[in-house]
């Protein structure tokens, strides 16, 4: 071995890193002779990394997993926020009169009422868990309205893409021997409008809707917000016999507190774990049908990853609301609310011996979590259950027909 190899040597037995750098020097002045063996003396001592494929491809599908979740969590957020979930749901107006009839949509079932003398074909746009469209439901059933249901599909929404207004419920009515089509938006305003009309047989209801104008305003947010004025208001005409302006008052303010107070203790209540939220979501299948309406796909999609959603959402909705640490107990206090001034008045119902539009607001949004756990411990750890069961049985049979049976259809210019 030449001098210079064995300088080479020794040096790296000194120093590895050394050895490297003189390595690289060696070739680049063309010592090749050389290099043969120094390089099995360096495979001896350091064998070459060999390739693992497997680590590029854990990292690309670590990768598009994480690229799902998000895509994924955004589209459930945005859907949910939308959907039959028991959320706030704010006013929005405009003009109510459609210029031509909606798209024709089967019924996902058609209610008829023989006492109905109104004439209306009357069509209610809903998600059947939705707490403002069972307080719609209740009103309907109570009085004896006919009508067909349109059960929205919440994941593809295509039963409302003809119109501006995309939020549940609202309801349109087709009014007979005209070319009138009415579309009537927010819970509280249909409620209003068709009691309204139900009470003043002297105004047609195309005239009762006027009373209930819309303002567009832009809130602290910046967001544009529209908001119906009159809302909880009842257009009587004249002071209806055998009710006071304080009971007139009292039952507005009910009313208001069920959209103000009661629906944001719902859903914090319903998905309060992971396992009620999905057991939230499993009756919310099977009383929506939802097998009717959605592909097998979207099932699975809104049962399980909804839940999943929903239960951090109904985190978020506890903090803004400010309930308490145990949801359960926001609940049931304000439920204690209703019934401690359902006591006072000493009544069977907040209307005397007959409901008021207090009562079936109430009632139709506790029926939208009615087969929840929620549900089963408000009863277990308050004294509604009598209350709703009397509510359940007089909306049932129609113990309001009476006053829809009176009121035959004006007809209108």
């Amino acid at each position: 071995m030449s001098v210079y190899v064995r300088n080479i040597v020794l040096k790296y037995q000194r120093n590895e890193r050394l050895f490297s750098q003189i390595l690289i020097n060696t070739t680049r002045r063309n010592d090749l002779q050389y290099v043969p063996n120094v390089r099995f003396m360096v495979t001896r001592k350091a064998p070459p990394a060999k390739s693992v494929p497997w680590k590029k491809y854990t990292k690309l599908v670590a990768l598009g997993f994480g690229i799902g979740a998000v895509v994924g969590g955004g589209y459930m957020y945005e859907l949910y926020k939308k959907v039959t979930t028991p959320v706030a749901n704010p006013s929005e107006g405009g003009d109510y009169s459609l210029k031509e009839a909606p798209p024709a949509f089967k019924p996902a079932r058609s209610i008829q009422s023989p006492t109905d003398t109104t004439g209306f074909k009357l069509t209610l746009y809903q998600y059947q868990t939705c707490p403002f469209c069972c307080k719609v439901r209740a009103f309907l059933d109570y009085y004896g309205f006919s009508y067909d249901v349109i059960e929205v599909n919440s994941v593809t929404r295509a039963q409302t893409r003809w119109t501006t207004y995309r939020k549940v419920p609202f309801i349109v009515i087709e009014i007979p021997n005209s070319d009138v089509i009415l579309q009537l938006k927010d819970s509280s305003m249909i409620i209003s409008v068709l009691q309204s009309f139900l009470h003043n047989k002297s105004e047609t209801l195309t005239s009762l809707v006027k009373c209930y104008p819309s303002i567009a305003y832009t809130n602290e947010d910046g967001d544009k917000r529209i908001e119906i004025m009159n809302r909880y208001f009842l257009m009587y005409g004249q002071h209806p016999p055998g009710r006071s302006k304080e009971d007139i008052v009292d039952e507005r303010k009910w009313r208001k507190w069920v959209d103000d107070v009661l629906v944001h203790v719902l859903s914090p209540n319903v998905y309060r774990t992971p396992q009620e939220s999905l057991q939230a979501f499993k009756w919310f299948c099977k009383v929506g049908n939802w097998e009717e309406h959605f592909a097998k796909w979207e099932q699975l999609l809104v049962v399980y990853v909804g839940a999943a959603a929903m239960f951090f959402i109904g985190k978020n909705l506890k903090r803004r609301h400010q309930l308490k640490d145990d949801v359960r107990e926001s609940f049931y206090e304000e439920m204690n609310v209703w019934l401690k001034a359902l006591k006072k008045k000493g009544t069977k119902f907040m209307g005397g011996e007959e409901p008021n539009l207090s009562d079936l607001a109430v009632y139709g949004v506790l029926t939208a979590v009615e087969g929840c756990d929620a549900f089963e411990d408000l009863k277990n750890n308050t004294k509604v259950e009598s209350w709703f069961s009397s509510m359940k049985e007089t909306v049932k049979f129609h113990g309001g027909c009476s006053l829809i049976a009176q009121r035959v259809n004006v007809a209108d210019a």
